[in-house]
């Protein structure tokens, strides 16, 4: 291992020595001590990087990494300098922190957790999500980032991310996720992904329930902020879908991207209404360069087509409604064998409903992670909601198994249920391809 690697080892040792929430079960999250008093300690010892360089803010539930990834995609082709913050990472940690579409490197991770050490280490109790975040606003100052887009990681109004002051403040699409942080009624929810929007900061939503509709329009109201709403102020119509992408309209130019599922054309809109109000100069022919160019992994992402295995990042109830309308349009007459994982807060019956009628197997797994639910739970899940299911762990484990009975009958192979056990899976099927290859 080089000199780069063994310190980039130590690196994310010294990252996850401290609190993180990400690896907390629910009932502490409940109690977890979320404030921005750390996080503007922090920023001030730094120097306050987060100012240097217009960004895009984005909130929600559902939609918000793949409005991110389009908004970035699109900054880059009209020439910035673009730096995109998301979480959680699928494959390397620095996935979290790119530039131009590629994260930064290991030895540059390394650098700058040296620089921030002796910030760090005057301001007590920060978190590895805290510091992560300082990293990434540090990172596009230092390496001259001209735009950014950042990713709320949970929530909004007291997220490591709310210490920014946006071009715009963007809100996906609200459903009901980590409802014991956040609140169990979508007012509650919208309430806390509302508090991203700042005094006269145009807000972009995507389309809602009219719960949430109702506090986001009453705080941009309160914020003196223009509001737009995709679907009444911003109109998308879709055109036509391949396995090779998909064509749509918004405001009656012509766009396409490789993103799939009719869902990504109201995260298109939403990214389209969030730049053109971001203020940042750009044509309608860049954005549209940008989405035809976009790439956002493990989303409907086809990782070969016969038999089909896909990797998804569905993990609630209303995502795979979704999934489950994508699996129809573009296999019809095709089941999947389920390899799924999931926390132990998700309402995992409503998954297994939205899904019954594409489902074949669930194959119950369970990621390396302390919030994973028993595989023998699941499987009980699985057989109340009418659902065949089998365990298997590792993940590893559960991919054979998948792949052994896809084989038999031509079925789909799916991964959804946990960022975590589809990182798993496309690691592992990563690796069984190299080996074929080497073989």
């Amino acid at each position: 291992m080089t000199n780069i690697e063994t310190q980039y080892n130590q690196t994310l040792d010294y990252l996850y020595s401290f609190v993180d929430y990400s690896l907390k079960h629910s009932s502490e999250l409940a109690k977890a001590d979320f404030n921005l008093e750390r996080m503007l300690a922090l920023m001030e010892a730094l120097g306050n990087p987060q100012n240097q360089y217009p960004i895009i803010h984005v909130a929600g539930t559902k939609g918000k990494g793949s409005v991110s990834a389009l908004c970035a995609s699109a900054l880059k082709a009209a020439g910035y300098k673009t730096g995109l913050y998301t979480s959680p990472h699928l494959l390397d940690f620095c996935e979290r922190i790119q530039i131009d579409g590629a994260p930064i490197s290991h030895a540059q991770l390394n650098e700058l957790v040296e620089e921030i050490k002796p910030q760090v280490a005057k301001v007590a109790k920060l978190t590895t999500f805290e510091i992560t975040t300082a990293l990434a606003f540090m990172a596009f100052a230092k390496y001259g980032a001209t735009a950014a887009v950042f990713e709320v990681g949970l929530g909004g109004r007291l997220d490591a991310t709310n210490v920014l002051t946006p071009k715009v403040s963007v809100i996906t699409s609200l459903s009901y996720d980590h409802t014991a942080v956040l609140g169990n009624t979508l007012t509650l929810i919208a309430g806390e992904k509302a508090g991203i929007i700042k005094q006269n900061v145009p807000v972009v939503s995507s389309p809602q329930k009219a719960e949430a509709l109702q506090v986001l329009e009453q705080r941009a109201k309160e914020k003196n902020c223009d509001f737009t709403l995709v679907g009444r102020d911003i109109k998308a119509e879709f055109i036509e879908s391949s396995l090779d992408g998909q064509k749509f309209s918004i405001q009656h130019l012509a766009f396409s991207t490789p993103l799939l599922g009719k869902y990504q054309i109201e995260n298109a809109a939403t990214a389209y209404a969030a730049l053109k109000k971001s203020g940042l100069e750009m044509t309608d022919a860049q954005i549209q360069k940008g989405f035809s160019e976009v790439q956002w992994r493990a989303r409907f992402e086809i990782a070969r087509l016969d038999p089909p295995l896909i990797f998804d990042s569905a993990h609630n109830q209303d995502s795979f409604e979704r999934l489950s309308l994508t699996l129809e349009e573009y296999f019809p007459d095709k089941q999947a064998y389920l390899i799924f994982g999931a926390s132990e807060d998700k309402n995992i019956l409503s998954m297994f409903a939205a899904l019954k009628s594409k489902l074949k197997k669930v194959i119950a797994t369970r990621a390396d992670h302390p919030r994973a639910l028993e595989v023998e739970k699941i499987v009980r899940l699985a057989e109340q909601a009418g659902a065949e299911a089998e365990a298997a762990t590792p993940v590893k484990s559960a991919l054979a198994r998948a792949l052994e009975l896809s084989a038999k009958d031509g079925s789909i192979v799916l991964s959804a249920g946990s960022m975590f056990v589809t990182a798993e899976v496309m690691k592992e099927w990563k690796f069984i391809n190299e080996s074929t290859v080497l073989e």
